[in-house]
């Protein structure tokens, strides 16, 4: 691919570049990933890329910020039930990592900033104060449901985009009660299976709610 002079944009700007580099990540995965590679796919000097994007940590940023920008995408959810808007928020978040299963690391290990990210999450504890939860509640909640997602979505597209590794089989004599119980586990993965564990994510979040405001 021919290279330009250094200094040239060559009609880069930010969106640009971070769609460029989502690509890039979701074909060879982030270790592989660094400025200069991201460079030569566009066919551009380094130097502007840095033009644009102030190093490889803020190019990171611009990565997270793109892939969750895509959750926002279909308009403002007009529900004021907090639960409602919770599971949309997390199943927006799960659609997204299974899109991106090799950026997905990027979002459980950085802050996330962005005004997407702080847009689907202003929307969330806003509908939880209006339904009468308690400051302390919403405030826990949004690290109880995120540590779940992250946790869970981590698991489910480690296999990167051939998706998660099928549950062992289990000896019977040796782990008599996980044998027991590996048929119901046999969803590993799928939508039934990330509802159960979300129903019991926000179902905490409400009894602790309620027992609070009843304390």
């Amino acid at each position: 691919m021919a290279r330009r002079t250094r200094g040239t944009s060559a009609g880069l700007d930010r969106e640009r570049i971070a769609a460029a580099a989502v690509a890039l990540v979701d074909r060879d995965g982030l270790e592989r990933f660094g400025v200069r590679r991201l460079a030569e796919e566009l066919g551009v000097d380094p130097m502007s890329i840095y033009h644009h994007i102030k190093g490889k940590a803020a190019l990171l940023d611009a990565v997270s910020e793109a892939v969750l920008t895509e959750m926002a995408v279909g308009g403002v959810d007009a529900s004021h039930d907090w639960q409602e808007i919770a599971r949309r928020t997390a199943h927006g978040y799960r659609d997204m990592a299974y899109r991106h299963p090799r950026v997905f690391p990027l979002l459980t290990t950085r802050a996330q900033t962005s005004p997407a990210a702080l847009t689907a999450l202003e929307r969330l504890v806003t509908a939880m104060r209006e339904s009468g939860l308690p400051d302390q509640v919403a405030a826990d909640a949004l690290t109880v449901l995120f540590g779940f997602l992250n946790g869970h979505l981590l698991a489910r597209t480690s296999g990167g985009p051939d998706g998660p590794s099928p549950v062992p089989a289990f000896d019977t004599e040796t782990h008599p009660t996980m044998a027991a119980l590996a048929p119901l586990l046999a969803d590993f993965g799928s939508v039934a299976e990330f509802d159960r564990m979300l129903d019991t994510v926000l179902d905490g979040i409400q009894d602790r709610a309620a027992q609070q405001s009843s304390g």
